[in-house]
């Protein structure tokens, strides 16, 4: 389906520049360092690959994508950091802050392109603003909060009788739990009858929080993967049927099987932030569009490598938002959605 208006609304206007080569010859080989939680054969890491290719750059003739994995956000300071010994001509963060500190940490001076996903690289200082952003790194940015807050309004939709929004989160993405509660309220205060549970997920355990709404109870601490995500949702036994909604995060996006068998297996329909969670069985997702983010971020690399300084680079507020519907895990949870509904979304898999 086509992408409609609600959704085309959310995107702010994207900074444009061509992609044609800058002025200074192109590195012999050039080398892309890059540290992230997904598999190296992740699509949307392909994607990216792909647009280099398009660019003009083949692996292993005249371009080295340096990737390596790590398995929480501790590791990325020191990945970098061994990045920065293999002599890589330009960085790639993506995703959280604590990404970006790790490649400023071990850039030294190197081209930083990132792709902020969990914050606002100008409100939070690491640039100087959005046209010349100063210094050596340049990107973009999801305006996330305003997402968060949407996927609470879309479960309101979805769900227009619900009473409870379940809203799941970890350490790095507490900003967007802020504005999903902030929303909640806001529905709760029009006298529609909401109340919000907040699911805290780390690295090494699982625990309810109380944000001032209502917490049915606090299961016990589990370690992640299939049976930690299926012990914390066992906290939502005597709210099945009504909504969880997942941030925009690494851990929700690596171990998205494993959470939405836990999800579907109590019954509980999800709000993702990922295109991918939907295809691994979450019933609605909506945010950005990760695969394009990815395609888009190389023509930052491939300005950089032209030699184009960072601080002349405007940063993009991306406008790629794309909203799935999955009828098939509708189906199997016994939910009704409005053809309105499903109307409005980019794709649907039945």
């Amino acid at each position: 389906m086509n992408r409609r208006d609600f959704i085309t609304l959310l995107g702010w206007g994207a900074a444009t520049w061509p992609i044609a080569a800058g002025a200074q010859q192109q590195p012999k080989m050039l080398r892309v360092g890059f540290v992230g939680m997904q598999p190296r054969e992740a699509p949307h890491y392909t994607n990216f690959l792909k647009r280099m290719a398009e660019l003009g750059y083949q692996e292993g003739r005249n371009f080295t994508f340096d990737y390596i994995q790590t398995p929480n956000v501790e590791g990325y300071e020191s990945n970098y950091r061994e990045l920065a010994t293999r002599k890589v001509d330009v960085f790639l963060a993506v995703g959280n802050e604590p990404a970006l500190r790790a490649a400023l940490s071990a850039a030294d001076g190197k081209p930083i392109a990132f792709l902020a996903v969990d914050f606002d690289p100008l409100a939070k200082g690491y640039v100087a603003n959005l046209s010349h952003p100063g210094g050596n790194v340049t990107g973009i940015f999801v305006r996330q909060l305003e997402l968060a807050a949407k996927r609470v309004e879309i479960a309101r939709e979805a769900f227009p009788h619900a009473t409870v929004v379940g809203i799941a989160f970890d350490a790095i993405s507490s900003e967007q739990r802020d504005a999903a509660v902030e929303a909640a309220r806001k529905i709760r205060d029009k006298a529609q009858k909401i109340a919000a549970h907040l699911l805290e997920v780390s690295p090494d355990d699982l625990e309810w929080k109380d944000h001032k709404f209502q917490v049915k109870g606090v299961p016990d601490k589990a370690k992640t993967g299939e049976q930690g995500y299926a012990g914390a949702f066992d906290a939502m036994d005597d709210v099945r049927g009504q909504p969880i909604i997942l941030p925009a995060g690494p851990i929700f996006l690596r171990d998205r099987a494993a959470i939405a068998q836990a999800l579907l297996e109590r019954r509980i329909p999800s709000i993702a932030s990922f295109r991918e969670n939907m295809e691994a069985g979450a019933l609605i997702s909506y945010g950005f569009d990760l695969m394009g983010l990815f395609y888009d971020i190389a023509s930052y690399i491939h300005r950089l490598a032209g030699g184009t300084k960072p601080s002349d680079l405007p940063i993009e507020q991306s406008p790629r938002f794309y909203m799935a519907v999955n009828l098939k895990t509708a189906a199997s949870l016994g939910v009704a959605l409005s053809d309105v509904f499903v109307a409005r979304a980019n794709e649907v898999r039945e």
